[in-house]
């Protein structure tokens, strides 16, 4: 839940909304970080101090396209929550002072959850790596050596039509 950074690649094949939408641990809280939604382009933390992604100072807008890779890492220290899209950060949150949560439509997926909106989407390359203390929020850096054993199962949910819903 602390001390941890998440790095994955995904794209979205085809519709219009978004790409990512990662519930996670930050302490004994859980936020999403949205990437591609409100129609396409926002990126944000939902929620902050009970502001969604469009409404707080995390919101962002950046163009995906359908068919192309990007690559993601969410990171979390006792410091700060992190997020960078490539290789550009997106997020650079203080945890200190700020109340996180989740919207209720995102609810099932804590405390690891991976959902799309209007959208089907690939995602690979899923990696989780936990921090040691003398690699606090200093470092910004993945490296690669350092990523832990996976975690004990992933699960895709699927609906009725066979389409995935949520990585859990």
């Amino acid at each position: 839940t602390d001390q941890y950074e998440m790095t994955w690649e995904a794209q979205r094949v085809s519709g219009q909304d978004f790409l990512a939408g990662v519930t996670f641990p930050i302490g004994s809280e859980f936020c999403s970080f949205i990437a591609g939604g409100w129609g396409g382009g926002l990126v944000g933390i939902s929620s902050i101090d009970g502001h969604d992604a469009s409404e707080n100072e995390t919101a962002k807008y950046v163009e995906f396209k359908n068919n192309q890779w990007y690559r993601f890492r969410i990171r979390v220290d006792s410091q700060r929550l992190q997020a960078w899209i490539d290789d550009q950060q997106m997020i650079n949150v203080p945890r200190e002072g700020n109340r996180f949560t989740t919207r209720i439509e995102v609810r099932r997926s804590q405390p690891l959850g991976y959902c799309v909106f209007q959208s089907k989407v690939q995602v690979r390359d899923w990696k989780f790596r936990s921090l040691d203390s003398s690699n606090d929020s200093s470092a910004t850096e993945v490296e690669s050596s350092h990523i832990s054993d996976p975690p004990e199962f992933i699960r895709i949910v699927r609906n009725e039509d066979d389409d995935a819903t949520a990585l859990q």
